[in-house]
């Protein structure tokens, strides 16, 4: 492991390189990001749809236990999450690295990238193979999207909060390992812990909800009134949680 002031370097270091990235680079990456995650929560759903009723909870842990693995593939693979982005970028910009308006420009075309990635994952992989397009798994997504949609908007937004406050932490683990392990173990369990509390991610959410409209389970209005607050909830998480306190304990006045 970096020591913890090694972590926030590397971490500003890895936030100005986002910012760098060329356009193309940026929209193949975030979709790739979208992608995994979408696909993470897939299997997820799969896992937890064949369980039986008596043993749910067992069912729910094995399916959090199998979702970090889009997040796996994105940190050492390759491939942009705004979750995650929120974190890096925004601490390079608390050490004055990058300007707002990168920030504000990564995280838009992140969002966008993502956002095509859970639409071809819902479409394609989902819908148009019909991985769950009957029986126990389109119950599951239906549970799911109802469960989501039926948290209040300040709800919604605070358990965005906690969402991203565990992916932060899993991002800025995996920076502070120095090889494969370590970067696998660091990114598992805090992304299982917020998948089994319930926690709401934007992106995850994204696929769930245009799965749902593209079943005939939820609108468009849907879809907004619940990733609006989410998003606004993740940033907090993100910025809020993890980058600006570990920035003002390791970084702040320090160079």
């Amino acid at each position: 492991m970096y020591s913890p002031t090694e972590i926030a370097e590397i971490c500003v270091k890895k936030g100005i390189e986002k910012t760098k990235k060329s356009f193309i680079a940026k929209l193949i990456l975030g979709f790739i990001g979208g992608a995994m995650i979408s696909l993470g929560y897939l299997g997820y759903m799969k896992v937890v749809a064949i369980t039986p009723e008596e043993l749910l909870f067992l069912g729910t842990l094995l399916g959090a236990s199998i979702f970090p693995i889009g997040l796996v593939v994105i940190l050492l693979a390759g491939g942009e999450l705004v979750t995650g982005n929120m974190v890096a970028v925004s601490i390079a910009w608390l050490d004055k690295k990058v300007s707002g308006m990168a920030v504000i420009k990564n995280w838009a075309l992140i969002t966008f990238a993502n956002f095509i990635g859970a639409i071809f994952v819902a479409y394609f992989f989902k819908h148009l193979v019909g991985l769950t397009s009957s029986g126990a798994y389109l119950h599951e997504i239906q549970v799911v999207a109802a469960s989501k949609l039926a948290a209040t908007p300040l709800q919604a937004f605070v358990s965005g909060i906690g969402c991203n406050w565990f992916v932060g932490l899993g991002v800025w683990l995996s920076y502070g390992c120095k090889d494969s392990a370590g970067k696998i173990l660091g990114i598992w369990f805090p992304i299982m812990v917020f998948v089994l509390l319930g926690f709401q991610h934007s992106v995850a959410n994204m696929f769930v909800l245009t799965d749902a409209i593209i079943e005939g389970y939820a609108g468009f209005g849907d879809f907004f009134s619940n990733i609006i607050p989410v998003y606004f909830g993740n940033i907090v998480g993100g910025v809020g949680f993890v980058s600006l306190p570990y920035f003002m304990s390791y970084l702040n006045g320090d160079h």
